[in-house]
């Protein structure tokens, strides 16, 4: 394999799922307990044979599936990777100085995400998300944190939203650079970090993948855009404080209808 890219670590996704195929009958010593590992999980075919014995070495190549994964999803965020083109693994991998493997693998989870689909035999396409599959993301969104942040307005003391204050002033200066991508970061640490004092995992997860999703392609274009909805995240956190729950509801929604 080349040498990975540069840059911080992101998150380990899924291996290349190919078509599973049945292991044949076997009476020797572990292939009972190996046949239930169906081959997705080891990501290739396996062709019966018996595994080697001893730990899987895959830390590196974990590591660098992830970070080809943050970089495009910074491409996609950014604009580098245009809606409606097509990518083939092995012209990214080149770019990334990378084998072809961790690219698609790492396209193959943004498939998943629903921000590329497969085009066969070329590559990966880009979704051309339009005004109403933003809207309908935003819409959804609210659904999900308008009320949450409502009962934690009631419920969570002054000094635990201050605490927060620091990660507000992260987007402003994030916003301040005028690059989509550093502020995309900032902006779902923030909301990450809001959502986390309900204690309830699963909807931060939920919540930081529609937030994700929201945010390719970018609607606030330009430094202004960005700088003035970093600005509610400050104000947002403000009425927290001060269990202000209209001014609450007020801000979330018309944050959420900025992002529409």
């Amino acid at each position: 394999m080349k040498q990975g890219v540069q840059g911080p670590p992101g998150t380990p996704v899924a291996a290349r799922v190919p078509a599973q195929q049945r292991p044949a009958a076997d009476s020797a010593p572990g292939r009972e307990r190996d046949a239930a590992v169906p081959c997705a999980a080891r990501g290739e075919h396996t062709h019966s044979e018996r595994p080697i014995a001893g730990p899987r070495v895959a830390v590196q190549r974990s590591s660098v599936r992830g970070q080809i994964l943050d970089a495009l999803r910074t491409a996609l965020v950014s604009g580098e990777l245009k809606p409606g083109e097509v990518y083939s693994a092995p012209v990214l991998g080149e770019r990334f100085g990378v084998s072809a493997t961790p690219v698609r693998e790492a396209m193959q989870q943004l498939a998943l995400e629903g921000a590329v689909e497969v085009v066969p035999n070329r590559g990966f396409r880009v979704i051309e998300r339009g005004a109403r599959e933003l809207a309908e993301l935003a819409e959804v969104r609210a659904l999900i944190e308008v009320p949450v942040l409502l009962r934690l307005a009631c419920t969570v003391p002054a000094e635990r939203w201050a605490a927060l204050r620091p990660l507000a002033e992260e987007t402003v200066r994030a916003a301040a650079t005028g690059c989509p991508a550093t502020y995309a970061e900032s902006d779902r640490a923030f909301h990450r970090a809001l959502l986390a004092l309900a204690g309830n995992g699963q909807l931060v997860r939920i919540a930081e993948d529609l937030h994700r999703r929201s945010q390719w392609p970018p609607v606030r274009h330009g430094r202004p855009g960005l700088v003035a909805d970093a600005a509610e995240h400050l104000a947002l956190l403000d009425a927290l404080a001060a269990g202000d729950v209209d001014a609450v509801r007020g801000l979330v929604e018309c944050h959420f209808a900025g992002a529409a």
